[in-house]
């Protein structure tokens, strides 16, 4: 009997599943296989929020293989050794796997293909899985990546999708191969309390729901905080519950501007992953330096922990910060702000910044959290590098009647309208009642004191 094993990483689901379908029609069963590897563990890659996640798409990937005769097999350790141990107690002769486009990922795929090809059997790698369009297969005349999107967008939107693959009826699994006890949830500690549940049928049902009440006016509320109108679909993208080509497919078949503005989105993500695939330092290197010299965190400690905490003073960056712990997950318009905020109005490191974001996003993904702190600090693709957004401006923009704020913070549940994004000016007996902290600086004292630090005259 034929057999081959089946590699998950970022991609837990059967629904267009290019690996599983070609180790399906090459062989007789399959061993489908996730490894929870210690090297993960040990970089810090997995904290509770993703943790929890990732359990809930594995008990999901696993019933819907159940569905279809097979299982999944969980093995824990180094994912070289156990990928080996696993192919050689199955006798496969084939290893399938999707492409990752992350230094880390790039590694360990080249460590796996020598390990078994020393033991005489073949790796085989399937791209186009975990992104719509690879890294490397739109690039400019001049470089071997963009680095700027419009032209990357450009190009992008012409390059050729294959088609989305079905899920397969039948999924036999040998007897032999034996796996772990598939982890909980409910054994990690430290969640945010509404972290939301994962798992192919959870990402499915999402994508029904927003395709019918939410798509259609995506490019017009995308940014309304209060309104909370984004899909929440980048977990799922991120753990590859859901298929980005798929995703792609539908919402042009859908049509409209709020289509388009949603493809748009997914092309970022891509984007993102081809500036890491060529310059895999930026994941922790300034991508374009400008030679800060960023305050220190000792001297910085306590307007650090104030913007972790949301005790900024500022209330929209607040809630966005309050939102992040409780949810696990930030809208994206308040990622942008509080990360300005914190690089350009505290003047701190985006590195700071974007290692408490991968702590507690659920949706926590290298190439789009560093690159998109990077965008916003100023050393990234931003064209426009000095930009920064005023924290309040921001607020009557895009959370015009308070809402959002009066939603996570709760001391300023009683401040009417456009005054609760400025709880300084209320009177005396008003603010004084509240409790509620100060601004930690000043926007002009935090102005100056980057445009000096970028040597740019007041």
């Amino acid at each position: 009997m034929r057999v081959s094993v089946v590699l998950f990483t970022s991609d837990l689901r059967v629904h267009d599943h290019p690996p599983l379908r070609a180790a399906l029609a090459g062989a007789d069963a399959v061993v489908p296989l996730f490894v929870r590897d210690r090297a993960v563990t040990a970089a810090g890659f997995d904290p509770p929020n993703r943790a929890a996640f990732l359990a809930d798409c594995l008990a999901d990937l696993d019933a819907a293989l159940r569905e279809r005769g097979g299982r999944l097999v969980v093995r824990g350790g180094d994912l070289v050794e156990e990928v080996c141990r696993v192919a050689a107690e199955a006798d496969a002769a084939e290893v399938h796997l999707s492409a990752a486009h992350s230094r880390f990922a790039v590694r360990r795929e080249e460590r796996l293909r020598t390990a078994l090809e020393a033991d005489g059997r073949r790796l085989t790698v399937h791209d186009a899985v975990t992104v719509a369009v690879p890294p490397g297969e739109v690039t400019p005349a001049s470089s071997d990546h963009f680095a700027v999107f419009t032209p990357y967008h450009r190009r992008w939107a012409k390059a050729p999708l294959r088609a989305a693959a079905a899920a397969p009826r039948r999924v036999p699994v040998p007897d032999r191969v034996r796996g772990e006890r598939l982890p909980r949830r409910a054994d990690i500690d430290g969640l945010s309390p509404a972290l939301p549940p994962g798992g192919e049928r959870e990402a499915r049902r999402r994508v029904t729901a927003y395709w019918r009440s939410g798509l259609d006016d995506y490019e017009r509320t995308h940014d309304d905080l209060a309104g909370d109108a984004t899909s929440r679909l980048s977990a799922h993208l991120h753990f590859g519950t859901l298929s980005p080509v798929e995703l792609v497919h539908r919402a042009r078949r859908r049509g409209g501007p709020g289509a388009d503005a949603f493809v748009r989105q997914l092309a970022w993500r891509d984007f993102h992953r081809q500036v890491l695939a060529a310059r895999p330092a930026a994941a922790h290197a300034d991508y374009r330096t400008r030679h800060d010299h960023w305050r220190p965190e000792r001297a910085a400690r306590a307007d650090i922990e104030a913007w972790r905490e949301g005790r900024t003073g500022y209330p929209v960056v607040d809630a966005a910060m309050r939102q992040l712990r409780h949810e696990g997950w930030m809208h994206n318009r308040a990622r942008l702000l509080t990360a300005s905020f914190l690089t350009k109005t505290l003047y701190v490191d985006w590195r700071v910044g974007a290692a408490h974001f991968l702590h507690w996003l659920v949706d926590g993904d290298i190439s789009n959290n560093q690159l998109n702190w990077q965008w916003t600090a100023g050393t990234g693709t931003d064209s426009r590098p000095n930009r920064v957004l005023n924290p309040v401006a921001q607020g009557r923009r895009y959370d015009p009647d308070g809402a959002y704020v009066r939603r996570w913070v709760p001391e300023l549940a009683d401040v009417d309208g456009r005054r609760v994004h400025e709880p300084w000016k209320l009177p005396g007996p008003e603010r004084a009642a509240l409790d509620y902290p100060d601004p930690v600086v000043g926007l002009s004292e935090g102005l100056a004191r980057f445009r000096r630090a970028r040597g740019r005259p007041h």
